[in-house]
Parts: structure tokens; C-alpha cells; sequence
């Protein structure tokens, strides 16, 4: 009867900590030092996930996967509403942060709700850079480490420039990179894409070699060609490695692009931070950051799903 009433409990923590935050900012006026944004849009998020946290938790008695996942993450969610409370006390409510630099949740979220068509914007520019630079990095590194991998002529050859250019911050190329492409997009897509190669070409290559050689020599015994031992026996056998250094790729990709967007790229997520800094809006600096945060984590997400699907035969043995 103990257990139950904990478990109950925790699965209800996530609405309790909303009602914390949500008294909080009722009952506690905002400093007049903030300017004051044109209506209450923190206190509608709040009722929303007030709303929200509360029906999950009467949903969760009748459905056991949502009961076990509330049972686990409530009190960390809990939490969550703790630690706003408390940035809410300190920031918008005492005000003993500078104003300009540490706006009020109202302020920051006024960015969405009356600029989300530039926000949008942005976001549709970015996506379209990350994905192409992406996808030439990722299919140049996984192509770059299988040569390395199999073909000791193009190791040797190749691989001493990879270990001199690789290390190298893609963003230090950016200053070249402007001169030799005609548009910005095209340099921003090279800055990404080399970024993305170095970690794939990296991780692809090591994997390769580090397959036991027991295997390639059982699959010649029986016959294999050399295509067979590359593409059924080699890459299948490196895939985690070969997925680690994707999503190596892809956080050093989100930093190329950040850094390419503030250096000309007119829309995107790095060049909205880099214009409302200069404006001294610093409302919109976090809202950006708030949508690199949000965006980064869904892509990360995508690729874990990806990866369990391709990986499924290593369910319960590999741990990320």
C-alpha cells in the first residue's frame, strides 16, 4: 500500500512542480524593472502544462507504459518545475541579474508568439544548410573510411593529410572558404560538411580495423568475394562505431553552422542570435538559443531511433 501511494505520487510530482511555479509567479509581482511584454505568456504555458501534467497523471492509472515512464522521470520533471520557480524568483521577480542581459520569461517568450514568422524562417534556412552539409559530409566520411579501411595503398597515401587537415576547426576555414565559393550557402555547406567528414571518416575507419580478422577469413573460406566482405561482413560489423561518429558529425555540425550563420548568412538560427545581439534584444538571443536547444535534441532523437532501428539485432548488448 506504501509503494502505491509513492508511486502515485510520483507520477503526480510533474503537476505538483507546475502549481510551484505557477504560485510562485502569481502571487510574487515582477520587478518594474522589466519592461512589461504585451500580455501574459508565461502564465498561459503554465496553465497549459498545468493542464497537461495533470491528465498524463490520471491517464497513467490505466496505462502502463505511461505508468512506468511517469513512475521513473517524475520527480526529475518535478524538478524541472522547481528550478524555473527559482530562476523566475531570481531573474523576473528580485531582478538581481541586469535587466537588459537576463530578461523575464514574458519577454522571451513574446519572441515567439509575435515573431515566429522570422523564427520559422530561420529555422527553415538552418535546417536546409545542416541537412545538406550533413548529408555531403556523412556520405564523403563514410566513403573516405571505408577506403581507409580496406585499401592499404589509400591508407598510406591518404591517411597522414587526414590526421594533419582533420583535427583542424572547420570554422578556421571559413575566411577561405568565403573566397572560393560564390554564395554563402556554398561556403556555409562546406564548413558543415567538412566538419561532418573528419568524425565519420574517423570512426568509419577505425571500426573497420578493429573487425576481428576471424571473420573475413571464415567468409573467404567460404567463398566470398570481395565486395561480400566489405559490405556484408566489414560495415555491418563496424555500424555502432560508424554511428558514433555520426553523432560526433553532427554536434560538430551544429557548431559549424552556428558559427557560419554569424558570418554572412543572412536568415538562419546563427545569424537571428547574432542580429537581436546587436539590437541588444537579448529576449530574442534566448529565444534562439531556446530553439537550437529544442532542435538540436529532436535531431539527436531522430538518429537514436534511426539507430535502433538499423542496430536492433545488438538490443541489450550495446549501451550509449
Amino acid at each position: 500500500m506504501k509503494n502505491k501511494l509513492i508511486n502515485t505520487l510520483r507520477r503526480f510530482l510533474p503537476f505538483l512542480g507546475v502549481i510551484v511555479a505557477l504560485a510562485i509567479h502569481l502571487l510574487i509581482e515582477d520587478s518594474d524593472e522589466h519592461p512589461e511584454a504585451e500580455e501574459a505568456y508565461y502564465t498561459w504555458i503554465l496553465y497549459f502544462f498545468l493542464a497537461t501534467t495533470f491528465i498524463l497523471g490520471i491517464v497513467s492509472t490505466f496505462v502502463k507504459k505511461l505508468k512506468k515512464g511517469l513512475e521513473y522521470s517524475g520527480a526529475f520533471w518535478g524538478g524541472v518545475g522547481i528550478v524555473v520557480a527559482i530562476i523566475d524568483i531570481v531573474i523576473g521577480k528580485l531582478a538581481l541579474l541586469p535587466v537588459l542581459f537576463f530578461p523575464k520569461y514574458d519577454n522571451i517568450l513574446a519572441q515567439f508568439f509575435e515573431g515566429y514568422e522570422i523564427i520559422l524562417k530561420c529555422i527553415w534556412h538552418s535546417t536546409k544548410l545542416l541537412v545538406t552539409g550533413f548529408l555531403y559530409g556523412a556520405g564523403f566520411g563514410f566513403i573516405t573510411g571505408v577506403l581507409l579501411g580496406f585499401n592499404k595503398k589509400f591508407n598510406y597515401w591518404i591517411n597522414p593529410y587526414i590526421k594533419l587537415i582533420g583535427p583542424i576547426p572547420a570554422t578556421i576555414w571559413i575566411p577561405i572558404s568565403l573566397t572560393i565559393f560564390p554564395t554563402t550557402f556554398g561556403a556555409s555547406v562546406f564548413i558543415i560538411a567538412l566538419s561532418v567528414w573528419f568524425s565519420v571518416a574517423l570512426m568509419t575507419s577505425s571500426a573497420i580495423q578493429a573487425v576481428p580478422k576471424a571473420y573475413f577469413e571464415v567468409s573467404r573460406t567460404l567463398g566470398a568475394s570481395s565486395a561480400f566482405q566489405i559490405f556484408r561482413v566489414g560495415i555491418p560489423a563496424a555500424m555502432p562505431s560508424i554511428f558514433l561518429g555520426v553523432f560526433y558529425g553532427i554536434i560538430s555540425a551544429f557548431l559549424a553552422l552556428m558559427t557560419a550563420e554569424m558570418f554572412g548568412v543572412k536568415y538562419g538560427i546563427g545569424w537571428y542570435i547574432s542580429w537581436q545581439k546587436a539590437m541588444l534584444v537579448y529576449s530574442g538571443v534566448y529565444a534562439g538559443i531556446i530553439v537550437i536547444a529544442v532542435y538540436c535534441m529532436l535531431i539527436l532523437t531522430l538518429l537514436f531511433k534511426l539507430r535502433d532501428k538499423i542496430l536492433n539485432w545488438q538490443k541489450g548488448t550495446l549501451k550509449w
